[in-house]
């Protein structure tokens, strides 16, 4: 809002109005704006919480301490996702197609999430909101996602070929000249490879020239596919104090800094990788999410005042998706995302081995003490806080690795 005002008031050269042309003020400016918001209303919202006596619900799992965080309120995802839309609101350009989907994002998961608390909470109901009613709506907002990445006519890849003049009277070279033209493609970035390109279509490939036609389908269903498992994968990770928040800043950071790469021409020509017009506004809102998730970690860490529910680990994870697939990075996922893939996988992995066994042997086999991964170290004695700061160590390592992929070919 205050974007499209300071943009029209710089027509009249009003003075300070120009300084909202630049992404890195209003990058700034919304930092600050999240951290505000998330520590002063937050502090407000956790005492509303716990005057509606909206607590965690207790769930017996054997774990040391548990019984202690009984009562902390719950739903503080609403601090999150409060902190993300005012800022992005604020300095963010409304009219940016990336920004409008982000929201979309945004709110479409919280009110899921929100959905699923409120059951939890005030039905009593420790099961919340049925498996195959999240996953509705993680599908359709991913048909929502990838076809609207696939048909808008705002989103393209751009690129810039050089050609060469020559004048033969003259006997070779005597100038270079750029050609520059937008691309609709189904193309992503992959790591280590030399020209970093994939190209979904090569999946139907057996459909020869039709193959073209074709590869919206897959594009749209990989798009699903993330956003399902991502969303998913923060919400299994979100189990201790300040784990699921730290490692989203972490991850969100590294991917306002791809956003920027990606939506700059200078740095996306000599780093070598896709151009992609007006993604750098995406900048503002990887912001709002970093000061968001940091403010909320200042009532979220050992020992929590407030969790942050479905309402925000289902939000939370479904905007890293949405976010990479935007910046085509979302093969860079397992990568970044490697602490929310392996929490996955461990939760996969001791379901499938403990079904398995008990068909076999007649009884269940676990590969884990417990899962997700978090909870088996808890039961091999480490304590809470020790998980947590190796968790984050762990995704700030992944986090630089996945930035040194773009020059790793």
């Amino acid at each position: 809002m205050l974007y499209l005002l300071f943009s029209y008031l710089d027509q009249f050269n009003f003075p300070g109005a120009g300084m909202f042309q630049y992404i890195s003020f209003r990058a700034a400016l919304t930092v600050i704006t999240s951290l505000f918001i998330s520590l002063v209303f937050g502090k407000r919202i956790i005492r509303l919480l716990q005057k509606k006596q909206i607590g965690e619900v207790v769930r017996d799992l054997g774990l040391e301490g548990q019984y202690q965080k009984v009562g902390t309120p719950s739903m503080g995802g609403i601090i999150i996702l409060s902190s993300i839309l005012i800022p992005v609101l604020l300095f963010g350009d409304l009219e940016n197609i990336y920004v409008i989907l982000m929201i979309i994002t945004t709110v479409w998961l919280g009110i899921i999430g929100f959905i699923d608390d409120y059951i939890k909470i005030f039905k009593k109901n420790k099961e919340g909101l049925a498996g195959r009613f999240k996953i509705i709506g993680q599908v359709s907002l991913g048909l929502i996602v990838g076809l609207t990445l696939y048909m808008s006519n705002d989103v393209v890849i751009r690129y810039h070929e050089p050609v060469e003049l020559e004048i033969t009277e003259a006997g070779g070279i005597v100038s270079n000249d750029v050609v520059v033209y937008d691309e609709k493609s189904t193309k992503t970035t992959i790591p280590f490879v030399k020209n970093h390109e994939f190209d979904y279509s090569y999946l139907v490939g057996f459909m020869g020239e039709n193959k073209q036609k074709w590869a919206w389908l897959v594009f749209v269903i990989v798009v699903i596919f993330i956003i399902t498992g991502v969303s998913n994968g923060v919400n299994l990770t979100d189990g201790l104090d300040g784990l699921a928040a730290g490692t989203t800043a972490v991850s969100v950071t590294t991917l306002g800094v791809l956003a920027y790469l990606t939506g700059n021409a200078i740095y996306a020509n000599y780093l070598n990788i896709m151009y992609i017009p007006y993604t750098g506004e995406l900048v503002i809102f990887a912001s709002a999410m970093i000061g968001a998730t940091i403010g909320f970690l200042w009532y979220n860490s050992y020992p929590a005042q407030v969790f942050m529910g479905d309402t925000g680990s289902l939000a939370l994870g479904g905007i890293l998706a949405v976010y990479a697939i935007i910046i085509r990075k979302e093969l860079l996922i397992p990568i970044l995302c490697g602490v929310f893939l392996i929490e996955s996988l461990s939760v996969m992995i001791q379901v499938s081995y403990f079904k398995y066994t008990r068909k076999k042997y007649g009884k269940g086999r676990r590969v884990f003490l417990m899962s997700p991964l978090h909870h088996h170290y808890q039961k091999k004695g480490y304590t809470e806080p020790k998980i947590v700061t190796r968790f984050w160590i762990v995704s700030i390592m992944l986090a630089v690795i996945t930035i040194v992929t773009l020059k790793m070919r």
